[in-house]
């Protein structure tokens, strides 16, 4: 996956996103139908641009690093299918939060 990175980088206040994968068993070894999955919004980041320019033209800096896991929006975000994966492409200010450990 990190050659993809290589050919696409996010510009201004933009984050690429990795989903994680949905739960398909619960803790007490249920198998959870496709149907009955829920959306998975949590993510981990993979790239971010550099910043979007404030009211006073000064670069803001992303909010997020990449590695970290975020708390994504139940909808939105721009799908991207790099070498058969899927990403979503997000702004830093849709991004709900992120986790801390």
């Amino acid at each position: 996956a990190g050659k993809a990175f290589r050919k696409f980088l996010p510009l201004f206040d933009r984050v690429l996103v990795e989903r994680c994968a949905a739960e398909t068993v619960t803790k007490g070894g249920i198998m959870i139908p496709e149907k009955s999955q829920g959306k998975v919004l949590q993510a981990t980041v993979v790239a971010v641009g550099s910043g979007g320019r404030g009211k006073n033209g000064e670069i803001q800096p992303v909010s997020v690093k990449v590695g970290e896991k975020v708390l994504l929006p139940e909808y939105g975000g721009t799908k991207i299918i790099l070498e058969d994966k899927d990403y979503y492409l997000f702004r830093d200010g849709d991004i709900l939060g992120k986790y801390v450990d």
